[in-house]
């Protein structure tokens, strides 16, 4: 039976309150609710964050690099679960989330590109992974519109994509029908009483009451007031700009599955849509908070893309945006209990938040009903920035030692 929201006066309480209505707070708090919790999301546009700029590549191995075994784990678990989580939601909400099962093609435009992905494809195989080496004439059987330059490939048919934008959107309805509460503002302060977490105040002044705090703001996560230094999530945004075209009808011969490269070593991927939208990115840049489209993002991108796919110039450029990826020091997520009692955080995905979607709902789930971690998960507790406090033992500090910095979830990235 679910668990109903208390109301009294300029306060509410819930079981379980969800700081950032990104994807990732939104699975938790839709996992959450089925499990019979009361849930609430505070966040002033639920749906928005990273979302709106991400390409929705779901390539746990294509994207795989060296000294990342312990992630790819993970990533492999959540790829594997997308195609039930995907018909689930779409069961529930009727929305149509953009999933497709069309695989994705990396490949080289020289030689030292093309001993890159021979390494690459060795440590798929090292790792038990499966992709095919192809020729560049083998590339270009399958994608016409390549350069002739291209020297070679790797085929990866389990890699896949989804449209985060529907996804997003997808997983609001399901909340909705869920039960749970959309508070849309603003949450200034992490309530900490008798050094426990006990729920936020919102821009206004309201203060929701909660068992238990699960921070999700994506890129602003690190910056919740209130939150003791100890637990303070080490997450910082990392920039990234992408482009959107329109490919003419009809859409398939143009690019059939996503395709990857690394041109004058930058990365570049280029999302085909069904409903013909592009997707182009993305550059990765460290300017802090920084969200501006720069003229000279948009020319790198155009051009990569023009080395790889000489047509693309003659398409119609819609749209041009920058977001800010949620990266933590190992570029992994923080999943789980913090060393406060009643705190926990599902941030710093960086690049894998929309592959990490099911197994984040999944393992935030069952530690907020159970309150224990996952296997899998175990090797993302935030504890493992904090050597000092493992986590799971109790932080005895004031919240009035931490900074007073206005938190929420981000709306650029």
């Amino acid at each position: 039976m679910r668990s109903s929201h208390v109301q009294y006066g300029k306060s509410e309480r819930a079981d379980v309150l969800v700081v950032g209505g990104g994807i990732i707070g939104l699975v938790t708090a839709w996992r959450a609710a089925q499990r019979g919790l009361g849930v609430t999301v505070v966040d002033p546009e639920p749906g928005g964050g990273a979302a709106r700029v991400a390409a929705g590549m779901l390539a746990a191995v294509s994207e795989l690099d060296h000294g990342e075994q312990t992630l790819l784990a993970l990533n492999i678990a959540s790829a594997q679960l997308y195609p039930d989580f995907v018909a689930e939601l779409e069961s529930v909400t009727g929305l149509d989330t953009g999933y497709r099962a069309c695989g994705t093609l990396a490949v080289a435009l020289d030689t030292d590109d093309r001993a890159q992905l021979r390494e690459l494809h060795a440590l798929q195989g090292r790792s038990g992974l499966e992709s095919e080496w192809l020729t560049g004439r083998e590339c270009r059987r399958l994608e016409p519109m390549l350069a002739p330059g291209v020297r070679g490939g790797l085929r990866v048919d389990g890699d896949h994509q989804i449209d985060p934008r529907r996804l997003s959107a997808a997983l609001v309805t399901a909340c909705e029908r869920a039960g749970v509460v959309f508070h849309r503002a603003w949450a200034e302060r992490l309530r900490v009483v008798r050094d426990r977490a006990a729920g936020v105040t919102v821009a206004g002044g309201a203060e929701l009451g909660a068992d238990q705090v699960v921070v999700a703001g994506g890129s602003l996560s690190g910056r919740l007031a209130g939150v003791p230094d100890e637990v303070l999530p080490p997450v910082r945004p990392v920039k990234g700009q992408v482009l959107r075209l329109t490919v003419p009808r009809p859409y398939a011969p143009f690019l059939s599955r996503t395709l990857r490269a690394e041109v004058r070593g930058s990365h570049i991927y280029l999302v085909p849509r069904e409903n013909g939208e592009l997707v182009v990115g993305a550059t990765s840049e460290e300017l802090g908070w920084d969200t501006t489209v720069t003229a000279g993002g948009v020319y790198e991108l155009l051009r990569d893309a023009h080395e790889l796919l000489p047509g693309i110039t003659e398409l119609p450029l819609t749209e041009t945006r920058a977001g800010l990826r949620p990266t933590s020091p190992d570029n992994a997520p923080l999943l789980g209990p913090t060393a406060l009692p009643g705190l926990h955080l599902a941030t710093g995905h960086h690049r894998n938040g929309v592959l990490l979607t099911p197994v984040t709902g999944r393992v935030m789930a069952t530690v907020l009903t159970t309150g224990e971690l996952p296997d899998d998960a175990r090797p993302f507790t935030p504890g493992r920035f904090s050597p000092g406090l493992p986590s799971g033992r109790p932080a005895t500090v004031s919240p009035a030692a931490s900074p007073a910095v206005r938190a929420g979830q981000e709306q650029h990235a």
